[in-house]
């Protein structure tokens, strides 16, 4: 037997997609999801995804961590799955997808991917920094010069501190660089470590930024490129966000899956 796969990217934060809408997946195997996340002895992403058939939706996206085991929402990962969808084709140009946060709604525009996210009920201020939940948890903390952060290194004494060392989260590092635009880095929990971009966490951050001030659309520098945040806000609650930003197939393969055996015994 083999797997077909395709691998997928949306601004630097990459999966490996699965179409599975013959349920061939063995989904409860967290240490075959694990491994086909390996950057060094499979295929390599930040986690891994599974466009399945719903009778209620278009699709429905399951998303994997890097570590194996089933992940929340994620938004570059689900703009790829529009992506996806639209490349196998699910749909033409605009979806409705059921995700692990509940329905979204998306279109596509040329190069980007229009993703409508759900809306965000109050922010918890936790000294000079911000809590919130976006689909996934994320911290936001406000800093000088993110391009000079141990991102590792600082996200990683916050995701695991006594408040999220159970359950984790998320942690994001935000610069401020005009009026309209901010630079995001994050560390991912289950990845466990830093990631290109991440969507919720743009997200996130770009909904602080709103609640401090700054104006809709807020544009988002990120190390693996440039998206848009797009929102309303009515006191502390957020309606109408969407991320904005490109979603691409960087290639497909197939993979025997007695390779993938032999490769876990070494």
């Amino acid at each position: 037997m083999a797997l077909t796969f395709y691998k997928y990217q949306g601004t630097g934060n990459d999966f490996v997609m699965v179409d599975n809408r013959k349920h061939t997946f063995p989904v409860a195997d967290e240490a075959f999801v694990k491994h086909l996340c390996d950057r060094r002895r499979g295929i390599g992403a930040d986690g891994l995804i599974l466009l399945q058939d719903h009778p209620d939706y278009d699709f429905e996206m399951v998303y994997y961590n890097a570590d194996g085991r089933l992940g929340s929402m994620c938004g570059n990962g689900a703009r790829c799955t529009v992506r996806f969808a639209r490349h196998i084709g699910v749909i033409e140009d605009v979806a409705c997808f059921l995700a692990a946060d509940g329905e979204h709604q998306a279109s596509v525009e040329r190069e980007l991917i229009q993703l409508k996210m759900n809306d965000v009920h109050g922010v918890e201020r936790i000294g000079d920094d911000y809590f919130l939940n976006t689909g996934s948890p994320h911290y936001v903390r406000f800093v000088d010069d993110v391009e000079a952060l141990d991102v590792v290194k600082e996200g990683r004494a916050i995701r695991y501190n006594n408040r999220f060392r159970e359950a984790g989260t998320n942690v994001n590092f935000v610069q401020r660089l005009s009026a309209d635009e901010i630079f995001v880095r994050t560390y991912e929990r289950g990845v466990e470590d830093e990631t290109l971009s991440c969507g919720t966490g743009v997200t996130a951050c770009a909904l602080v930024a709103g609640l401090v001030g700054m104006q809709s659309p807020v544009k988002v520098k990120t190390l693996g490129g440039e998206l848009e945040v797009a929102f309303r806000r009515d006191n502390d609650v957020f309606k109408y966000i969407y991320l904005i930003g490109p979603a691409k197939q960087v290639y497909t393969g197939v993979l025997p899956l007695d390779a993938v055996s032999i490769n876990q015994k070494a």
